[in-house]
């Protein structure tokens, strides 16, 4: 796997270190959290950002907000407040959920303890996981050239938003299958959608970079171009939200990938680990749809905007799920429910 000097999330006396991703590609920083309020306000804001490490952020500020009241009221608080922070992701409230079915049985004194211990035992199992997807979806990656690939023709590969190390814990999900066939030296080459309108392109651009995977960065739109043009062996994105027959709710501009995909032949995948599956959800329809300020679009505030976050796959778009278990189509996914 691709490794670098700086995580995205760490423990540091007390406190919750972040790599402050606003500042990312042009600045590498590192923030401290020692508040609810400021992990509240870094998963708000997108200085964590990624369903996985969104989870793991809001483990570590249930922590951080116990730390001077550890009482019944104030849990509940801390839960509520870090659960308005962002409606789509669903491993917000799988991490929440967790660390409330641990925590209330509680008594105060042992709380605080409890959920440091529990924090970080749900960004360990985020790292295991998006190891076990590289592992599972090499495969994939592997069959996707017939006849193999070579340095003269690469294996190429299409993704959207990031969904590296930068949105995880460690390894990424999207990107986790890419760094085991750099690894394994399969010849490959990454087209990097930009994603409008807050360019998180350009983190899996400088992601990639770092790591040494070759890559090349396109606009948005020229993605159907090049599905059309065969320069495209597979598509491979992440997910915030996947429902239980298999639709998948990513980065706004990835059901257009994902039709184009299929008018062209050009499989089209999905990587999560199970905390993204949502058992509850029965299709894409009911998933909330994060609607973001029109700041990000640049647009004056008299100008009426819509600025949906993400968008739907359906589950007939999707050739396979790649999860921490295995490769699943996706109607199959309600089958790992715990």
């Amino acid at each position: 796997m691709s490794r670098h000097p700086l995580t995205t999330i760490q423990e540091d006396e007390g406190t919750v270190l972040i790599l402050d991703q606003t500042k990312l590609p042009q600045h590498a920083v590192l923030v401290r959290l020692n508040t609810l309020e400021a992990a509240a306000e870094a998963i708000r804001v997108m200085r964590v950002r990624g369903a996985p490490l969104i989870g793991a952020t809001a483990a570590y500020g249930v922590a951080l907000g116990l730390q001077d009241d550890a009482g019944d009221e104030h849990l509940e608080q801390v839960l509520s407040v870090l659960a308005e922070t962002r409606p789509t992701a669903v491993n917000l409230r799988w991490a929440l959920d967790r660390m409330a079915a641990l925590l209330r049985p509680l008594s105060e004194d042992v709380r605080v303890l409890a959920a440091w211990q529990e924090a970080r035992a749900i960004a360990e199992l985020d790292r295991k996981a998006n190891a076990a997807i590289g592992v599972h979806g090499l495969p994939l990656l592997q069959k996707a050239v017939q006849g193999g690939a070579t340095w003269e023709r690469p294996l190429n590969v299409m993704t959207h938003c990031n969904a590296g190390w930068l949105a995880t814990v460690a390894h990424g999900t999207a990107l986790a299958p890419i760094y085991a066939a750099h690894q394994e030296r399969l010849p490959l080459h990454v087209w990097v959608s930009e994603t409008r309108p807050r360019n998180q392109g350009l983190l899996t651009e400088w992601e990639l970079r770092q790591g040494g995977v070759p890559h090349t960065l396109i606009a948005d739109n020229a993605a159907g171009l090049l599905l059309m043009q065969g320069r495209v062996d597979c598509v491979i994105v992440g997910a915030d939200r996947i429902a239980a027959n298999g639709d998948t709710a990513n980065k706004v501009g990835t059901y257009l990938k994902a039709l184009a995909a299929q008018a062209h032949g050009i499989p089209f995948y999905v990587a999560a680990p199970l905390s993204t599956i949502d058992f509850s959800c029965c299709d894409g329809a009911s998933i909330p749809i994060e609607e973001r300020s029109s700041v990000e679009l640049g647009a004056d505030a008299a100008i009426p905007v819509a600025n949906p976050a993400f968008d739907i796959t359906p589950a007939s778009l999707i050739s396979a799920i790649i999860t921490e278990h295995g490769v699943f189509a996706p109607g199959e996914v309600a089958k790992l429910k715990p």
